[in-house]
């Protein structure tokens, strides 16, 4: 998550950068007091964190897993089955039937995300008793919706024959672009060396022909800069907005080779595997289409807008596709370490493929699904706003976590997993040879313990490097 946060940066805005190293910030000193304070506290408390009759049912359920003589069971062998394992028994079972459901629904949902339309808001996407609002509507019916987002157009002039003649021209030749209003009177400064001409376009700042009439300007303005020197500049909302939406798709590539090229890594050194890293990554690119999709049909096309009290369908906020990215992105690889780690250790201490799936989900689906809820309801809450821009942030989020972790990670994933079988685990040998192996499971320990002990050893020492089977 930090490495995702962090990595916004690269887009270059510094209002962005502040916001996303402070929350980069936020979730170390989180990780930092969840690893050192916590503990330390739930040390002074010993044995009374939890009720005594919490500890007696949890030391009968150890009895029963290990046995009247005090044996581990057998690795992979379910003690009373929960919804967790159950669901992971369904999708192990069912892995074809599931894929052909999942992966077709996901892409009718990401259907929607090719009309996707960016921008920044305007009066006539704030809540309907905002001044700001009421505002924006009195100057579109007065005045026409362009006065609400005028276009400043600045010339260089300082090399012309006849600066004045040239301002003129140039003002003729705004006014007959189309959805052009009115192009009012320019000005020179007192050198006559630069103009500035304001333009009323006859939509509003936030539509569609506002922008091709930006762009018209700026073509225009070359068409001037190679006849005669002319240089053209044009500014305001519309303006700042197609350049803002230019800068955060261009640093989008970027982005996401840094963060997907170190979560690859990362997970590679977790898991030993090559598949599990990939199709983690890929998996995420069913989640981003998704909610992409889900928030063109709601906010930009208006579909069940009286369910979230939509009150203006319009583009979608500049910045929330690479924001949205950057969240949903650690918290997808969070989930996928959460059941992950699970499944490669029940599979690396002698679990066959599917019995590791299953087993990853007996414990780790309720980390998932407890992380998954919390998340949801917390970023759900902001549909509530009166806003339509927090909303939809609000919205996109909660949707993403939910299409990733039920849908994607707790589904997809694991039925791919079940498909591979062993594959799922294999990594090249020079791919192992150069990432490091960190055994978060005890491979090594396990496999240590399971050589036999050389002649001569003493029973005592022969015991302790006894085989010792994984439950």
């Amino acid at each position: 998550m930090c490495i995702t946060l962090a990595a916004l940066s690269v887009v270059g805005i510094p209002f962005l950068t502040a916001m996303v190293v402070s929350a980069a910030a936020t979730v170390a000193v989180a990780v930092l007091i969840a690893i050192t304070l916590l503990p330390a506290l739930v040390g002074f408390a010993r044995n009374r964190i939890s009720p005594a009759g919490a500890r007696g049912t949890a030391r009968a359920a150890a009895r029963r897993a290990g046995g009247e003589d005090g044996q581990h069971a057998p690795a992979g062998r379910a003690t009373g089955a929960g919804l967790g394992e159950r669901w992971g028994r369904f999708v192990t079972g069912r892995r074809v039937v599931v894929l052909l459901v999942a992966i077709p629904v996901l892409g009718a949902l990401a259907w929607p995300a090719n009309d996707l339309r960016l921008g920044m808001p305007d009066g006539s996407m704030a809540a309907p008793e905002s001044t700001q609002r009421q505002a924006y509507e009195l100057v579109a019916e007065g005045f026409g919706p362009g006065v609400n987002g005028p276009l400043m157009v600045a010339a260089d002039v300082e090399g012309t024959d006849n600066p004045q003649r040239t301002v003129e021209e140039l003002s003729g030749e705004i006014s007959g672009l189309p959805n052009v209003a009115a192009v009012e009177p320019p000005v020179l400064d007192q050198q006559g060396a630069t103009a500035m001409l304001t333009v009323i376009p006859a939509t509003g700042p936030s539509s569609v022909e506002t922008e091709d009439l930006v762009s018209d300007i700026r073509a225009l303005g070359d068409t001037y800069a190679e006849r005669g020197g002319t240089a053209l500049w044009v500014t305001g909302q519309t303006a700042m907005n197609i350049d803002i939406s230019g800068q955060l798709g261009d640093a989008m590539v970027p982005y996401l080779l840094i963060v997907v090229g170190l979560a690859l890594v990362l997970l590679g050194v977790v898991f030993r595997s090559l598949l599990i890293p990939v199709t983690a990554a890929a998996g995420f690119l069913f989640t981003v289409g998704a909610t992409f999709g889900a928030v063109v049909a709601v906010f930009q096309w208006g579909w069940l807008d009286w369910v979230f009290a939509v009150d203006e369908t319009g583009p979608i906020i500049s910045m929330m596709p690479i924001f949205l990215v950057g969240v949903l992105f650690g918290l997808a690889m969070d989930y996928q370490l959460f059941l992950g780690t699970r499944m490669r250790e029940e599979y690396v201490h002698g679990a066959e493929s599917n019995s590791a799936v299953v087993g990853g989900f007996r414990l780790g689906a309720r980390v998932v699904t407890a992380a998954a809820v919390i998340m949801v309801s917390v970023f759900a809450g902001f549909i509530f706003s009166d806003e339509d821009m927090i909303k939809s942030m609000g919205f996109a989020l909660a949707f993403g976590v939910l299409i990733d972790a039920f849908v994607v990670r707790m589904t997809i994933i694991p039925a791919l997993m079940s498909v591979f079988g062993r594959a799922t685990w294999w990594m090249p040998r020079l791919l192992a040879r150069i990432l490091p192996d960190a055994d978060i499971e005890g491979e090594r320990l396990t496999r240590n313990r399971s050589e036999p002990a050389p002649s001569g050893t003493p029973a005592s020492e022969r015991e302790e490097a006894a085989p010792v089977l994984y439950r």
